[in-house]
């Protein structure tokens, strides 16, 4: 009896060893020293469907902020869709100049809120001296492509249809995000360019989330670990795409990376982590931006996860990492 019950016990640790030794990051001795939370020696547990449905009903409030001016509307959303939510922030002394940003926030499709980002978007403005309009687009499964996408072309129209009272330049309204929200933000630039109805000045895309094939892949090569995991990504591509993603083919305009021809679209400025699971798509895509005649400024941080700057706000990389961001932004906009 002692004897079964001891190897009973030792088989549990056993087992329960494996399970943690499985679970270690094994990417973490990659990581930019500042960015080595012990939280972090473990990989991130994967986003499923319950997880999403218990995140979008816990209580959170996200105070208006009071270091710019601040203020929520309601606009017309697309036809026959909802109105949408936008919150506009604005420089306590006034917009210094006439260019907007249109800001896109991340959730992989299937969380996050704009609300969520009302300290990143009240620092553009107040950084920057603009108008910025940060859209609470629908989000999947409920909404699947084009909705999403919709709300945000919805918005930026808007931006330029009411441009002369928000006391901006239509044709000075930059584009960005973070996560899927740069995915979206990518989107965008290509739909509004085939519209021709309003054409973005620049685009800043925060580690997009740009190409449904990256599903498909098998070897990341220890990417991808924290945060935003390969299976992760499963689930927010089959709830925006409606469906698991194929190699042969995607809607036009949800994944922007299978775009054939990239020429003519608004300069861009795309920054990530080396260990983030998007970072070969997104090298890919600003090489062939490049290629195509549309300058685009590939920014790398060594050692940096998904987000990063998001999770470690104090750590100086994080710092210069959105310090390069705001840049990327006054030389895309020629802000004085």
């Amino acid at each position: 009896m002692n004897r079964t019950r001891t190897f009973t016990w030792g088989a549990a640790l056993a087992l329960a060893g494996w399970w943690v030794a499985s679970k270690r990051a094994a990417s973490f001795p990659r990581l930019h020293p500042e960015l080595r939370s012990p939280l972090l020696r473990f990989r991130s547990p994967p986003f499923t469907p319950a997880l999403v449905w218990a995140m979008r009903r816990l209580p959170a409030r996200f105070a208006a902020p009071t270091d710019v001016q601040f203020e929520s509307r309601r606009i017309p959303g697309p036809p026959g869709a909802p109105d949408v939510t936008v919150y506009l922030y604005r420089p306590l002394a006034g917009q210094q100049n006439t260019a907007a940003l249109l800001y896109l926030h991340g959730g992989g499709f299937i969380t996050g809120s704009a609300e969520a980002y009302h300290r990143q978007c009240a620092r553009f403005a107040r950084e920057l001296g603009l108008l910025v309009v940060n859209v609470e687009y629908r989000l999947a499964p409920e909404t699947p492509f084009p909705g999403p996408l919709e709300d945000c072309y919805a918005a930026l129209r808007w931006m330029k249809a009411q441009a002369a009272s928000l006391g901006s330049d239509p044709a000075r309204i930059a584009v960005a995000g973070d996560s899927a929200g740069a995915g979206l933000a990518a989107a965008l630039a290509q739909l509004a360019h085939d519209r021709g109805e309003v054409a973005p000045a620049f685009q800043l895309l925060l580690y997009p989330m740009l190409d449904d094939r990256t599903v498909l892949e098998t070897n990341h090569e220890g990417r991808g670990e924290f945060v935003w995991t390969p299976t992760s990504n499963l689930l927010g591509w089959s709830s925006y795409l409606g469906r698991k993603p194929t190699l042969e083919a995607a809607p036009e305009y949800a994944a922007p990376a299978r775009r054939a021809d990239l020429s003519g679209l608004a300069p861009a400025w795309i920054g990530v982590g080396t260990l983030d699971l998007f970072f070969p798509e997104d090298r890919e895509y600003a090489r062939r931006l490049n290629e195509a005649g549309v300058p685009c400024e590939f920014h790398e941080v060594e050692g940096a996860y998904h987000a990063g700057e998001l999770f470690s706000p104090g750590a100086s990389v994080s710092e210069a990492f959105l310090e390069r961001s705001l840049e990327a932004l006054r030389r895309g906009l020629r802000l004085a």
